[in-house]
């Protein structure tokens, strides 16, 4: 990432450092029993195409050898050289049948491609047939320089990205054609649950046959990293029930007593009744990854 000009990955002060137990350690005193890891933004595509499917491949054995050191702590979603569809229909292939990676993590967009484009779509295809769990997660657009206001990208560049690419998937039936891929949208649903009616209405205009835009939105999992009470998790759950909300925890990137912070906020809060609760914590997830539902 330094060598490619991402010491401050998206405008943050720094690459986090992480290890194994380090992780460990915090989720011991978080509560955490599992933790799903993944590659964040930039991801692997750092410019230079054959070294991107070298990299993948190298973080994908890492993260295969870390859940082998401990399989009932770690799961592994693995990270794909796109946007070279080909190799990252090869890689996915690899992730699963060779390394029983878990999921896969999908940026939002590649090179300002985003993974709703036609030209993914042998991707989507294969992700349906293996019914796949896909994280997204969102990374600076293109025109960033001008529409970030000089701050870290994470502050409103990732919930816009992540809303965009969401709504491209909604909108252009991706949903529909590949109803077995299942989508975990990040951090609450980003700008989603606020504007899904609007996107719903313009859905109308455009069509005699209109997407559902609601009830798709409905079809996907959400997870709560970041900020998400006091306002954003309610917001949320005015478009999906308990049963669609993950824990997420955004570390390293989130620092450790940040995290240790909002899950004990999330755990004695009354936003949700006691079974809804449970799910978020824990249920929805045993059910998304039954190999670590232990």
């Amino acid at each position: 990432m330094i060598a490619a000009g991402h010491d401050r990955p998206d405008g943050m002060p720094a690459i986090p450092d992480w290890s194994a137990p380090d992780a460990l350690a915090l989720m011991d005193a978080t509560g955490v029993a599992v933790s799903m890891l993944s590659v964040s933004s930039p991801g692997v595509h750092l410019g230079d195409t054959a070294r991107t499917v070298a990299l993948a491949r190298t973080v994908n054995d890492e993260g295969a050898a870390l859940v082998a050191a401990h399989p009932d702590r770690f799961g592994l979603f693995a990270s794909l050289p796109l946007p070279d569809v080909d190799a990252a229909v090869a890689e996915a292939a690899y992730a699963y049948d060779t390394l029983h990676a878990d999921g896969i993590v999908l940026l939002t967009h590649y090179d300002g491609t985003y993974v709703r484009d036609p030209a993914f779509e042998p991707l989507m295809a294969e992700l349906d047939r293996r019914r796949a769990v896909v994280l997204l997660h969102p990374t600076s657009p293109a025109g960033w320089r001008e529409t970030c206001l000089g701050r870290p990208r994470p502050m409103l560049e990732f919930p816009f990205d992540t809303t965009r690419a969401v709504a491209r998937l909604v909108l252009d039936r991706v949903l529909t054609d590949h109803p077995r891929i299942r989508f975990i949208v990040p951090h609450a649903g980003a700008a989603l649950p606020v504007l899904a009616d609007r996107i719903a209405a313009f859905a109308f205009l455009e069509t005699e046959t209109p997407v559902d835009v609601v009830n798709a939105l409905r079809t996907l999992h959400y997870d709560v990293a970041g900020l998400a009470l006091p306002r954003a998790l309610p917001a949320l759950l005015q478009l999906v029930g308990a049963d669609r909300l993950l824990y997420g925890s955004d570390h390293p990137f989130t620092a450790g007593w940040v995290v240790e912070g909002m899950a004990s906020t999330l755990a004695s809060h009354d936003f949700l009744p006691p079974d809804g609760k449970q799910a978020l914590l824990s249920g929805n997830a045993a059910r998304l990854f039954p190999r670590l539902s232990g």
